[in-house]
């Protein structure tokens, strides 16, 4: 399959000589089901199938981490870059949620646990080196330095090729880059989740640190296809039904911003969920923005992102609807 956008441009990310295009493929949902966070049952033959479509598209990252599928994720991953007969992409992982026997979820930053998840990575990979390991939550607070000193040792015995943080505020981010250089931040990001303009986004830009951010479309209610039949019918164990942004009173107002997008993404030949992802992209503090694809024919509605630019025109419109319909409060 063809694409137009198949040589992307590319952004170095932070501090490292990783050049990385400016959509990633997000592994989050590939993980299936049978954990916390699962978004429902994934076929893995469609898993391998949409990574190989994001790489033919010119994809150059991959953003996983341990706790998806509890391990899942990262298996699949493993296959799909076995039988990829490319380039390999940059593979980025996360520790610091680690799990029990009966899969819950512990949140550990202790130096062995850290350690222990590196390893375990590394072998579910399939890989001798990690080109990006993250702290996936500052979690517990307490330990952040002793998590971040694990992941700065890693680095050093070259296990690791550069290391970063995720959902860390800019006091946080203060306190490991006191132990040593960060490369890189993910945190959430979307034309609803704006909570890291303020702060963190300067922040990043004064010290030199990258910025991926996770759930552009907000986990597909921005993408155009998602409508309130298609959430009633979300599996049981899929994690965004019990979410705020996709129950009401938000919905109504999420559902008609996502209705905003589809318009403007037609002007050029663009999908809703296109528009959603060019507006983090937007931003110079943000290096790259991890888009999750389940099944093959997804790429062809989200990585035109790449090289999508809104006008000033089209900006002002998202901003008057935010300022019009602010996020209704949560009742009960």
């Amino acid at each position: 399959m063809g694409y137009p956008f198949a040589v992307m441009e590319k952004r170095k990310l932070g501090n490292s000589d990783l050049d990385i295009t400016p959509v990633g493929f997000g592994a989050w949902a590939i993980g299936g089901s049978g954990w916390k966070f699962s978004w429902g049952a994934q076929d893995d033959d469609e898993s391998v199938a949409a990574i190989h479509e994001a790489l033919e598209a010119g994809v150059n990252w991959i953003d996983t981490a341990a706790v998806y599928g509890l391990g899942h994720s990262e298996e699949v991953v493993a296959r799909a870059l076995g039988e990829w007969k490319g380039e390999r992409p940059y593979v980025f992982t996360k520790c610091e949620r680690a799990w029990n026997a009966e899969r819950q979820i512990v949140p550990s930053l202790k130096a062995d646990s850290i350690r222990r998840e590196c390893d375990d990575s590394l072998r579910r990979l399939r890989i001798d080196v990690i080109d990006l390991y993250q702290v996936h939550w500052p979690q517990p607070d307490e330990d952040i330095e002793e998590g971040w000193t694990a992941l700065a040792e890693l680095q050093r015995a070259g296990k690791v090729r550069w290391i970063g943080v995720s959902n860390f505020n800019a006091a946080q981010m203060e306190r490991a880059r006191a132990i040593a250089p960060i490369t890189s931040l993910q945190p959430p990001y979307s034309i609803i989740e704006r909570g890291i303009e303020a702060d963190v986004l300067p922040y990043c830009a004064e010290h030199n640190i990258g910025v991926i951010v996770y759930s552009p479309m907000e986990s597909g209610l921005l993408s155009g296809a998602m409508t309130r039949e298609r959430i009633a019918a979300l599996p049981e164990d899929d994690w965004r039904r019990n979410n705020r942004d996709f129950n009401e009173p938000a919905l109504t107002r999420n559902l008609a911003l996502a209705d905003l997008l589809k318009e403007i993404g037609a002007r050029h030949g663009k999908t809703a969920g296109e528009a959603a992802i060019a507006w983090t992209l937007r931003r110079p503090e943000v290096t790259g923005a991890i888009v999750g694809l389940r099944r093959p024919g997804q790429a062809q509605g989200t990585l035109g992102a790449a090289d999508f630019r809104l006008s000033p025109e089209e900006l002002d419109r998202i901003e008057q609807f935010l300022s019009d319909r602010p996020l209704p409060a949560a009742t009960g």
